[in-house]
């Protein structure tokens, strides 16, 4: 979040009327289901996932 807050505010200036302390983003969590799967192969998919460096 904050990578991305950086970014925004680099793109647009402005912005920072708006949001002055700089912060774009609320604390917070997310969830998602996985839909019907199986712990296994949940399992697997979590360890072998990408992460996209910024």
């Amino acid at each position: 979040k904050g990578r991305s807050a950086y970014l925004f505010f680099r793109a647009h200036p402005k912005a920072r009327l708006r949001y002055p302390n700089g912060h774009l983003w609320s604390r917070g969590k997310f969830a998602a289901s996985v839909g019907y799967s199986d712990i296994p192969t949940t399992m697997c998919y979590i360890q072998h996932q990408e992460t996209k460096p910024f």
